[in-house]
C-alpha cells in the first residue's frame, strides 16, 4: 500500500484527510514543515499532501527543502489561499499541483492517483 505523509498543523483538517485516505493509503502525519522535513529523511513516502500555512517552518520552505533532496517526490500543495499569487508561489517552490481547501474527496483521490497509480 502506497503511504502519504501529509503535513497538516490543524486537527480538523488532518481528520478530514484520513477520512479521505484510510481506505486506499497508509499515512503518517506531520505537525509544521521542520517535522515534514525530518520525517522524509527518515521515512519512505511516495506523496506528501503539504499544508502551506503552518507553525516553525511553512509549507513553501519545507517543499523547498524536501525538493532539494528528493527531487522526484511528488508534492501536492493544500492551502486555504486559493490566490493566483499563492499558486505560483507553491509552483515556485516546488510544488507538483496545487489543490484548495476544503477539498473534495474526489479530487483530492483522483490527483493523488494521477502521481502515484499502483
Amino acid at each position: 500500500m502506497k503511504k502519504i505523509l501529509i503535513a497538516e498543523d490543524n486537527d480538523s483538517n488532518f481528520i478530514l484527510m484520513t477520512y479521505i485516505l484510510k481506505k486506499y493509503y497508509q499515512y503518517e502525519r506531520a505537525h509544521n514543515g521542520q517535522e515534514a522535513v525530518d520525517m522524509v529523511d527518515k521515512g519512505d513516502y511516495d506523496i506528501i499532501l503539504m499544508d502551506i500555512k503552518m507553525p516553525v517552518m511553512d509549507g513553501m520552505e519545507a517543499t523547498k527543502l524536501i525538493k532539494e533532496k528528493h527531487p522526484n517526490l511528488p508534492i501536492i500543495a493544500l492551502t486555504a489561499n486559493a490566490f493566483d499569487s499563492d499558486r505560483q508561489l507553491a509552483f515556485e517552490a516546488g510544488c507538483d499541483e496545487f489543490l484548495p481547501k476544503p477539498i473534495s474527496s474526489d479530487v483530492c483521490l483522483k490527483t493523488i492517483a494521477k502521481f502515484i497509480e499502483e
